[in-house]
């Protein structure tokens, strides 16, 4: 099954997908310093966060990134590691999702990524984007691709949204940017209940 998703198409039906992948990647950026600080900013990079908050009903339950990996303990939603320059190839940060070990009591699950650590912020990186994958069968076939304004001081995007809908899994699109307090990890997740 192959579906192409956007924030306008409404929430997709995901019957027939097994597994879901979120990714997002940056590249390093010198801001508006030129020179020597500037190549040190690019060297050292910047740090943004992917999280998935896994939610049962309308209470944040567990979630997966920073220091938690598989909040589940059954691999069923695992996060790839704390990518802090982003200097990777391809995505810098993944969430992979398999949706039949994923317990009942977990409603939905929003992935958010946030310009979590003091300091860090998505005016210092540049071609941010937000994928999402169908990942059923070991292969991944992009589906979305978000990209996030430009404008604005937001240093939070809800990317995504997988909720059940009955016995399936439906995914929509939010992109909605807004802020959060940097460090604070309860404001992070309720931003994702918001």
């Amino acid at each position: 099954m192959t579906i192409t998703l956007t924030k306008d198409d409404g929430a997709a039906d995901l019957t027939g997908i097994t597994h879901l992948a979120v990714g997002v990647s940056w590249d390093p950026s010198a801001g508006s310093s030129g020179g020597f600080i500037g190549r040190a900013r690019r060297k050292k990079g910047v740090d943004l966060d992917l999280v998935a908050v896994l939610i049962h009903g309308s209470d944040p339950v567990r979630f997966a990134g920073l220091d938690s990996l598989d909040p589940l303990g059954n691999g069923s939603v695992k996060h790839s590691g704390d990518e802090q320059t982003g200097a990777a190839e391809g995505d810098d940060e993944t969430v992979h999702v398999t949706f039949a070990d994923v317990p009942a009591q977990i409603t939905s699950i929003v992935f958010i990524a946030a310009a979590f650590k003091r300091g860090s912020s998505f005016d210092k990186a540049n071609n941010v984007s937000f994928k999402v994958y169908d990942a059923t069968g070991g292969s991944s076939t992009q589906v979305a691709d978000i990209w996030p304004s430009l404008l604005g001081t937001d240093n939070a995007n809800a990317i995504c949204r997988a909720f059940r809908n009955g016995d399936s899994w439906q995914l929509e699109v939010l992109n909605r940017t807004g802020k959060i307090k940097q460090g604070d990890r309860p404001a992070l997740i309720r931003y994702a209940i918001q």
